[in-house]
C-alpha cells in the first residue's frame, strides 16, 4: 500500500461525490428536481432501470492494484472516474450518503462509532437497530422511501442480516427488500427485480472490504475477493435488459497502517489521562473529555501525537469544511477532541475496543486519497 498515494484531500462537494450519485441515477430514470452534477442523466439518455451497486472497500486505487483478477471492473474504469466519499471515509457515513444524498453533518452520522449525547453508550453504526431512534437519529428522508412515495418501483439486495437495522431503514428504507448472502445470490435477487419492473435497484457486497479489513488489499485472499466480485459484475451486466444500466461505486478505499505507525492510547498514560470515553475507529477519533480536562487533553495529544494527527476541538473540525453544515444537535456526537491521521498512522485503544480492531490490517476513515477516492463506473444497454 506504500506506492498509494497519501496526500491528503477533501471531500469534492462542488465537484462531484458520493452523495451525487443516487440522485444523478434517479434524475436519469425521469425524477424531477434532483442534482446531477456527474451528468448521470446525460450518459445514460432513454434509460429504464438502473442498477446502483455498491462495492464496499473498493477505492479507485485498489482498482489498478486488482486489474489482472478484475478484468471486467478494469474495462469499466477506463471509461469511468475517480469522486470522492464525504467524511469520515467510512461504511456507515458512506451508506446514509449514497442513500439520502446528503453530506454527514446533515445527516448525522459521523463516524463508525458514536457516543450518543448525554450517556457513555457507544453505538456501532454498523449493529444499530431501534435505539436511538433511527427517524430521530438520521433525519434525512432516504431518496428511495422518497421515489417509492412517489410510485417508483424499487428494490433493494443485500445481505438478510442488514435488514431490519437503523443503518438500511435510514438509508435505502427495507420496503422491496430482497435479501442475499453471497455475490450468486446478490446477482439472481437484482435479476428477479429487474424482471418484476423495478426501475431503481440498489445492491451490496461486502467481500472486498472484508478481505481488504482481514488481510489487506493485494493480498491473495483479497485478489480473490476482487476475482469473485469481478465475476459478479459481468454476470449482472449479463442481466440487464434493454434501457439498463449498471452504476458502481463504493464507500472507500483502504490502506494499510504498519504496526510501527500504530500508536496505542490506552497505553500511553499521558494520552489516556482526562478521557472520559473514546469513540470513531482508528484513523479518526473522537476523545469525550473529563469536565475541565479539555485543554490538558489538547495539548498532551498535540505534543505526543501531533506528528501523527491533525488534532483540533470539536468547532475546529466543523470549520473545516469536511462534514459540510451540521446542526447543533449532531455537532455534540464528535468528541470535544477530534483526531484524523496523517499518511498511514492509526489511533488504537486497546482497552476500549474489541481486540479484533487491534488485528485488522486494512483501516480507513481519514482523508488520504487512498481512502477518500472511489470509483464511478458505468455500463449502459441503451
Amino acid at each position: 500500500m506504500s506506492d498509494f498515494p497519501l496526500d491528503e484531500i477533501a471531500p469534492d462537494y462542488a465537484g462531484g461525490w458520493l452523495g451525487d450519485v443516487l440522485p444523478g441515477a434517479l434524475t436519469a430514470l425521469g425524477v424531477p428536481g434532483l442534482a446531477d452534477p456527474l451528468n448521470l442523466a446525460g450518459r445514460l439518455p432513454g434509460v429504464r432501470q438502473v442498477v446502483v451497486l455498491l462495492l464496499d472497500g473498493l477505492g479507485w486505487h485498489q482498482l489498478a492494484l486488482g486489474r489482472e483478477q478484475a478484468p471486467t471492473l478494469a474495462a469499466l474504469a477506463a471509461t469511468g472516474r475517480p469522486i470522492t466519499c464525504g467524511f469520515p471515509s467510512t461504511t456507515p457515513t458512506s451508506l446514509i450518503s449514497l442513500g439520502t444524498g446528503a453530506k454527514s453533518g446533515e445527516h448525522g452520522v459521523l463516524a463508525f462509532t458514536t457516543i450518543v449525547p448525554g450517556t457513555d453508550e457507544v453505538l456501532v453504526h454498523i449493529a444499530w437497530r431501534d435505539d436511538p431512534d433511527p427517524y430521530t437519529w438520521q433525519p434525512v428522508t432516504p431518496l428511495l422511501d422518497r421515489v417509492r412515495g412517489d410510485g417508483m418501483a424499487t428494490a433493494v439486495v443485500n445481505s438478510p442480516l442488514f435488514e431490519a437495522t437503523g443503518l438500511t431503514r435510514r438509508s435505502t428504507g427495507n420496503l422491496g427488500y430482497l435479501g442475499a448472502t453471497g455475490a450468486d445470490e446478490m446477482v439472481a435477487g437484482v435479476a428477479t427485480a429487474l424482471r418484476s419492473g423495478a426501475q431503481c435497484v440498489y445492491a451490496y457486497l461486502p467481500d472486498v472490504d472484508r478481505a481488504a479489513h482481514e488481510h489487506g488489499a493485494g493480498s491473495p485472499e483479497w485478489k480473490q475477493a476482487m476475482s469473485d466480485v469481478d465475476k459478479a459484475v459481468g454476470r449482472l451486466q449479463e442481466e440487464l435488459p434493454p434501457g439498463g444500466a449498471l452504476v458502481i461505486t463504493a464507500d472507500h478505499g483502504h490502506l494499510v497502517s504498519p504496526f510501527d505507525r500504530r500508536i496505542d492510547l490506552d497505553s500511553v498514560p499521558e494520552l489516556s489521562a482526562g478521557l472520559r470515553a473514546v469513540a470513531g475507529e482508528p484513523r479518526v477519533r473522537y476523545l469525550h473529555t473529563e469536565p475541565g480536562a479539555l485543554p490538558d487533553v489538547l495539548a498532551a495529544w498535540r505534543a505526543l501525537a501531533g506528528h501523527a494527527a491533525w488534532i483540533g476541538v470539536r468547532e475546529e473540525a466543523i470549520a473545516t469544511g469536511w462534514y459540510g453544515p451540521m446542526p447543533p444537535s449532531h455537532a455534540e456526537r464528535l468528541g470535544d477532541l477530534v483526531v484524523v491521521c496523517r499518511e498511514d498512522w492509526s489511533i488504537q485503544a486497546s482497552a476500549h475496543e474489541p481486540a479484533r480492531i487491534l488485528e485488522l490490517v486494512g483501516l480507513h476513515g481519514a482523508r488520504t486519497r487512498t481512502e477518500m477516492e472511489i470509483p464511478l463506473l458505468v455500463h449502459a444497454v441503451l
